[in-house]
């Protein structure tokens, strides 16, 4: 197998290892988080339904003119504080992170702690 390819499964792996084990519902939504190399990217879902209640990103008009300068783990806190408001927006308190197949260090460690900052529970 070449190194492409051999690096796929392993990032499919660490995602079902994490998805097996957290599960949104109603109640207790799944706030899924996707980090690229400039930006930030998170959801809320219902998968008993399958929909999603709430997003927010670092592609938001309301704070992307704010983030030109920042970088991508000043940026990630303030998507939490934008996901946490939007989240309680709709009544929703308590939510399973799911922090996909990232590391919780840097990036993701920010986003969470904002979240939390903005009145999530999890």
């Amino acid at each position: 197998m070449d190194r492409k390819r051999k690096e796929k499964i392993r990032i499919k792996r660490r995602k079902q290892r994490v998805r097996k084990k957290i599960f949104g519902t109603p109640t207790r939504p799944r706030l899924s988080v996707y980090r690229s190399n400039e930006h930030i990217y998170a959801q809320v879902i219902d998968d008993l339904k399958g929909h999603t209640l709430a997003q927010a990103s670092s592609l938001d008009k309301g704070i992307r003119k704010q983030q030109e300068e920042k970088t991508l783990k000043e940026k990630s806190r303030d998507v939490g504080l934008l996901i946490a408001e939007r989240c309680l927006n709709r009544d929703i308190k308590e939510i399973v992170f799911d922090k996909n197949r990232f590391a919780y260090h840097g990036c993701i460690k920010n986003f969470a702690e904002g979240a939390r900052e903005g009145g999530l529970k999890f």
